[in-house]
């Protein structure tokens, strides 16, 4: 979800829900913001004990999101940041993890909430993370993203196939 435009989601009866929460260290105040704004947006909604997991950087999201899904969690949220640099690095990496958590969402079925912020600067991100002065939390859209698809998915009665 982009700021402007944003719907405006209400979230009810996902206490009951198993959601994991992965996040990478890199970049550890941007971090820190988004699993803060993540955990917070859990907590609003009724989920008191998600899962909790560091890996160590954006690369490695979707293999755990994978992990988590097939372990029968609800909802995955992948949260990292990866910031450009002076080589195509920045754009194998984007483009991998997005590629990679899209195949997990798509392949399991369970929702992935997207909180990897892909910025230019430092400022970028930080402005992103949920911090105090920050602009937007997308930590805690991410989860309100991917707690909502969940309790969608969770009200259709026929499978998806």
């Amino acid at each position: 979800m982009s700021g402007k435009g944003a719907p405006e989601l209400s979230v009810r009866n996902a206490g009951d829900l198993r959601v994991a929460v992965i996040a990478a260290q890199w970049h550890e105040k941007v971090m820190d913001g988004l699993v803060d704004g993540a955990l917070r947006a859990l907590h609003e909604m009724g989920i008191d004990e998600p899962t909790l997991l560091r890996v160590p950087g954006s690369w490695e999201l979707p293999v755990a999101a994978r992990a988590m899904a097939k372990r029968g969690y609800d909802a995955v949220v992948a949260l990292g940041v990866v910031i450009r640099g002076g080589t195509p690095h920045f754009d194998y990496v984007c483009q991998g993890v997005t590629q990679g958590l899209t195949q997990v969402s798509v392949d399991t079925g369970v929702p992935v909430g997207f909180g990897v912020l892909t910025c230019d600067d430092e400022q970028q991100a930080l402005d992103r993370a949920g911090l105090e002065g920050s602009s937007e939390d997308k930590g805690h859209e991410a989860v309100t993203a991917a707690v909502a698809t969940a309790t969608t998915l969770r009200s259709v009665s026929e499978p998806w196939h």
